[in-house]
C-alpha cells in the first residue's frame, strides 16, 4: 500500500526558487539537526560539512541550493521566515565564517569550503545530500537525505514509511490510482473535492482544514499581487528582466486598489476578450515565477518550479469565469487539484531531477485543469479526462534550465502550462467520457517510462538542450 498524502503534503508553503533543490534540501537540513537531538549531539558539534550528489550539486548554484542549506542549518523555517531578513543571514555567515547551528551555537563555517559540490549520482535518487559533523569528543555523525521533488525529503531507508502507511489506512478513501478515485466518487455519488475533504477530516478538523487552505490561496495571491508590482532585474547573472510589471500595468490601467483582495476585485471590472484572458493569465503565471526566482514566498503546487499554473487558473476562474466565486470554489479547487498531484507522485515523479520538466509544468497543468473542470461543473469523469488531456501534451518535456537559473525557461513554461490547462478543461467539457481513449492512469505509467527512457542530460542537470544551446555569456 502506498504512503497517504495530503493536501497540504502537495501544495506547500515555502521560498523559492525550487522545491527539490532549495525547499527540500532545507528541509533536510532541519531534519538533520533533528537526529542530532535526538541522539544528543548538538552539544558536541564542533564543525559540519555537507555534499551535494547530482542534480543538487550540478545546478545547485542556480537553485540556491547552497543558501537553503545555510538557513535551514540556522535553524530558520522556509514557511514562516521573513524574506527580507534572507539576504542579512546569508551575508552574516559569510563574512563570518561561522553559522548560528540550530539556532543554538556558533559553530565555525567557511560556505566556500564546507559546502562540497559532487558531480557523481547517488544511486536511490539524483538529488543526494549526505551532512557530516564532528564533535568536540572526535566522533564524526553522517546522515544522507533524498529530495525527491515538491518539497518531499526521504532517506533511503524510507523510516517514516510506516507511519506514513498507518495514516493513509485511517482514510476512508485510500486512493493510489485515478480508477479508485473514480470508483469511490461513483458509489458515494460525490465529486472528486468531497472525497478529498472526507480524507482530509480523519486526519484534521474542519476548521483547520479551512484556515490552512485559505492560507495556501491567500500566499498564493500575495504573491501574484507582489509579482505584478514588482519590477527590475532578476537574481542570477542571466539579467532576466521581470515582465509582470509591465504587463499588468497595460492590463489594469488606472484602477484604485490597496490590497491582494481589492485588487482582485477591480481586475473583474477590466475588459474580457480572448486577448485580454490570454495576456491576464499569462501576467499572473509570470508573476509567481518572477517572485520565485527572487528567492520570494511561493507555494508549491507541486513544485516551486510550476508554482505559477495553479494559482494563475484559479485567479482565471476566480476574475473571469465566476465573479461570484469565493472560499467555496477556491477549497474545492485547492482539493481536487492535490488529488491529482498525488497521483502522479505515487505513479510517476514529481521531480524533474527524475522526469523532467514533464514532471513538474506537465503536472502542475494537470492538477489545475482537473480542478477548473470540476468548478466548471464537469463530472469525476470528465475532470479526469482534463487531468489526462493536459499531461498527454506535456509528454518528454525535458528541463534544461539555462545557468541551472529557475528562470528560463521555466518562468514562461508556466504560463504555458496554465493556458493548457484551461485548454484541457474546455475540451473535457465539450466530451462524453464514453469516447475517451485514454485514461488517466495510462498517461501516469506513461510519464514515469518516459522519464526512465529520457536522457539525463534533459533532468535538471544544465547539461543539455537550451542550458548548452545558450550559455550565460549570451545573455
Amino acid at each position: 500500500m502506498e504512503e497517504c498524502i495530503s493536501v497540504f503534503d502537495m501544495l506547500k508553503i515555502g521560498i523559492g526558487p525550487s522545491s527539490s533543490h532549495t525547499l527540500g534540501p532545507w528541509r533536510a537540513a532541519e531534519r538533520f539537526l533533528g537526529e542530532l537531538r535526538s541522539e544528543n549531539l548538538m552539544h558536541t558539534v564542533s564543525s559540519v560539512k555537507i555534499d551535494l550528489y547530482g542534480s543538487l550539486s550540478l545546478t545547485g548554484k542556480g537553485h540556491a541550493t547552497d543558501l537553503a542549506i545555510m538557513l535551514g542549518l540556522s535553524g530558520q523555517d522556509p514557511e514562516y521566515i521573513p524574506v527580507s531578513s534572507i539576504d542579512g543571514i546569508i551575508k552574516s555567515i559569510k563574512d563570518k565564517n561561522e553559522i548560528n547551528f540550530g539556532n543554538e551555537k556558533q559553530i565555525p563555517f567557511h560556505f566556500s569550503e564546507d559546502i562540497i559540490f559532487n558531480k557523481n549520482f547517488l544511486p536511490f535518487h539524483a538529488n543526494g545530500l549526505t551532512f557530516t559533523v564532528q564533535t568536540t569528543d572526535d566522533k564524526e555523525y553522517s546522515s544522507t537525505f533524498y529530495s525527491i521533488g515538491g518539497g518531499f525529503v526521504v532517506k533511503e531507508e524510507r523510516i517514516n514509511a510506516k507511519k506514513k502507511i498507518a495514516i493513509k489506512c485511517a482514510f476512508p478513501f485510500p486512493i493510489d490510482k485515478a480508477t479508485e478515485l473514480l470508483d469511490y466518487c461513483t458509489k458515494e455519488h460525490k465529486k472528486i473535492s468531497e472525497i478529498v475533504y472526507e480524507n482530509e477530516k480523519s486526519m484534521r478538523s474542519e476548521e483547520n482544514i479551512h484556515h490552512e487552505l485559505m492560507r495556501i490561496w491567500n500566499t498564493m495571491l500575495e504573491c501574484m499581487y507582489i509579482g505584478c508590482h514588482s519590477e527590475g532585474i532578476l537574481p542570477g547573472g542571466l539579467h532576466v528582466r521581470r515582465r509582470a510589471f509591465d504587463m499588468h500595468q497595460n492590463l489594469i490601467g488606472l484602477a484604485n486598489y490597496d490590497s491582494p483582495q481589492t485588487w482582485l476585485e477591480e481586475i473583474r471590472k477590466t475588459e474580457v476578450k480572448f486577448r485580454q484572458i490570454l495576456k491576464w493569465v499569462s501576467c499572473f503565471a509570470l508573476a509567481v515565477n518572477e517572485v520565485n526566482a527572487a528567492l520570494g514566498r511561493v507555494v508549491t503546487a507541486p513544485t516551486n518550479g510550476s508554482a505559477g499554473v495553479i494559482p494563475s487558473v484559479l485567479m482565471y476562474y476566480l476574475v473571469i469565469e465566476n465573479h461570484n466565486a469565493g472560499e467555496k470554489e477556491i477549497k474545492q479547487f485547492l482539493m481536487v487539484a492535490s488529488e491529482i498531484g498525488s497521483i502522479f507522485k505515487k505513479g510517476s515523479t514529481i521531480s524533474a531531477a527524475m522526469g523532467g520538466c514533464q514532471a513538474e509544468i506537465g503536472v502542475s497543468s494537470s492538477m489545475a485543469a482537473a480542478a477548473l473542470c470540476e468548478l466548471m461543473g464537469g463530472t469525476p469523469e470528465q475532470v479526469l479526462m482534463a487531468a489526462e488531456i493536459a499531461m498527454e501534451h506535456h509528454l518528454g518535456l525535458t528541463c534544461d534550465p539555462i545557468g541551472g537559473l529557475v528562470q528560463i525557461p521555466c518562468i514562461e513554461r508556466n504560463t504555458m502550462g496554465a493556458i493548457k490547462a484551461i485548454n484541457a478543461a474546455e475540451l473535457a467539457l465539450e466530451t462524453d467520457p464514453k469516447n475517451a481513449k485514454v485514461p488517466l492512469d495510462k498517461v501516469v505509467d506513461t510519464m514515469w517510462q518516459t522519464a526512465k527512457d529520457m536522457n539525463n542530460k534533459y533532468k535538471e542537470t544544465s547539461e543539455g538542450g537550451l542550458a548548452i544551446a545558450v550559455n550565460m555569456a549570451d545573455c
